[in-house]
């Protein structure tokens, strides 16, 4: 008797799709049993690979990224899963769906409909290890935060404020050919309720931070574990893949095996998601093929952000700066700035060309810290990053590039269009642009970053013939003029209030067209 196929009427556009099947479960199935279904529409075809969910049950997930009908073939080497076919429609997608994120514009991101993509993230490593409670207040803390990528591991970690034992593992008996699709089923759960906040989840598939050997199970293991994992993700839309947290402290690995490892991940996943590397203190050769993007560390316990543009220059690809240091006070030094700093790199780093990530390390007795655990959030930077994320979103284009600068203040923006000077860990009471003569500049306005801004003054027009000179400060844009001009700086109910911070001030102008313009 032929299998029953269980397959959901219609499918959605850009959401999981999934064929479900019984069969085998005598010895071990995640072992013995290989399982994969063809997937076409029109003169188009995808290959997904199934896996054993247990209790006789597999399953075949794909994520149809077309409209239209759609059919399907499993084929096994085992009699009951092999050549059962059927057929669906993806219906379009919601409002919300957008699709997975690609790489555009060589530095930037957007999603699969062309919808921009700005990465805002913060790390919570171990936050799916934890009893439930935690979990959904974590979840209820992410709805109100600017945050959109969430970096998380798939395997529980041991380190210093997490010492607890995971809720539940992710191998059966501690059987590392036995998945244990519990462990798994949550995983996914989560992985979806995330996107269902309009959060990516960037799933770093390994890390040092072990008890239990799963940084050292063998390359045979490593590879099946792979296989599974991506089999049960890949449907996901808003999946990235990050080989490993950290790689060059794994030291059971070799650069062979995580080029091994990569591949496999992307060979299994018929959806290409984003996928990279995250180093400790040996950069990975990010411009590997198999690379989308830069996932970066800082330099040292000072530099992080600065070496943006250099990093873009060298692998000519997106430089995502997930762990610059965090907002905290614990004892290690990467984890006790406070949050002007963390801020300042925030800003360093966009204006540089680059996306950067956020993480808290506040001290708890409970040992619920933010970057592993999730909670609550404790810190003030997250209120001036989504001040810093307004402002990306104003901006035009896929994101924001290095355009040229004085040496004495990075300016970032879209040429010719648009453009946003941060000064750092300066303060000048005025400064004078150069801009071309002619340029009509509608309105000026001068903030302490990452404060929020004051109304606009009135504009100005770079006479022709002048030496296109523009100095903004305390009575607003003064073209050929060196005089003090700095404006009220008013605060707006609407914005957060401004840190008690010496950082940099921030002129916007906004031209008539209103394309904004912000130096």
């Amino acid at each position: 008797m032929a299998s029953p196929v269980r397959v959901g009427v219609n499918a959605v556009r850009w959401q999981p799709y999934e064929v479900m099947l019984h069969g085998p479960t005598a010895g071990n199935p995640f072992v013995e049993v290989a399982l994969r279904a063809e997937f076409r529409t029109g003169e188009r075809t995808l290959t997904a690979h199934g896996f054993y969910d247990g209790d006789g049950v597999y399953r075949v997930r794909i994520m149809p990224d077309e409209q239209g009908r759609w059919t399907f073939r499993t084929i096994s080497g085992m009699p009951s899963l092999d050549g059962r076919t059927g057929a669906f429609d993806c219906l379009p997608a919601g409002a919300d769906d957008h699709g997975s994120v690609r790489v555009c514009d060589q530095f930037h991101f957007q999603h699969a409909d062309a919808t921009r993509y700005l990465p805002v993230g913060t790390t919570m490593y171990a936050w799916t290890h934890q009893p439930v409670e935690l979990e959904e207040q974590t979840l209820a803390t992410l709805a109100g935060t600017p945050f959109n990528k969430v970096r998380m591991c798939v395997f529980p970690k041991s380190y210093r404020y997490n010492t607890n034992e995971p809720v539940r593992y992710p191998f059966e008996d501690g059987d590392v050919l036995r998945p244990n699709p519990e462990f798994f089923r949550h995983l996914e759960r989560r992985v979806g309720e995330l996107g269902a906040l309009g959060i990516e989840a960037d799933v770093i598939l390994f890390h040092p931070y072990d008890r239990w050997g799963y940084a050292a199970m063998g390359a045979a293991a490593d590879d099946r574990y792979i296989r599974y994992v991506v089999a049960r993700l890949a449907a996901f839309p808003n999946v990235w893949w990050s080989m490993a947290n950290e790689y060059d402290l794994v030291t059971a690995k070799s650069d062979e095996d995580w080029n091994r490892l990569a591949e496999l991940v992307r060979s299994t996943d018929p959806h290409g998601h984003l996928l990279s590397i995250h180093n400790w203190t040996r950069f990975w050769d990010n411009g590997a093929p198999w690379v989308t993007h830069a996932s970066m560390q800082r330099v040292d316990v000072y530099r992080t952000t600065e070496n943006v543009g250099v990093w873009r220059a060298e692998w000519g690809k997106p430089v995502v700066v997930d762990e610059c240091g965090y907002e905290g006070d614990i004892e290690q030094g990467w984890g006790n700035l406070n949050a002007q700093e963390l801020v300042r790199r925030c800003w360093e780093g966009t204006v540089r060309g680059g996306y950067v990530g956020h993480g808290e390390t506040y001290l708890a007795d409970d040992e619920v810290l933010w970057w592993s655990k999730g909670g609550v959030l404790k810190g003030e930077s997250p209120a001036r990053i989504a001040f810093l994320r307004a402002i990306l979103e104003d901006a035009p284009g896929a994101g924001i590039d290095p355009q040229p600068s004085p040496s004495d203040v990075p300016i970032g923006g879209v040429a010719d269009r648009w453009q946003l000077a941060y000064f750092g860990f300066n303060q000048p009471r005025l400064h004078t642009f150069t801009m071309e003569p002619g340029t009509r500049v509608a309105g000026c306005r001068a903030s302490r970053s990452p404060g929020p801004p004051p109304a606009e003054t009135s504009g100005v027009t770079v006479a022709p013939g002048s030496s296109g000179a523009l100095t903004l400060g305390e009575r607003g844009p003064q073209p050929d003029s060196c005089r003090h001009s700095r404006p009220s700086m008013r605060s707006q109910s609407t914005r957060p209030p401004a840190p008690r911070t010496k950082s940099a001030r921030r002129w916007a102008c906004t031209s008539p067209s209103g394309v904004s313009s912000t130096t």
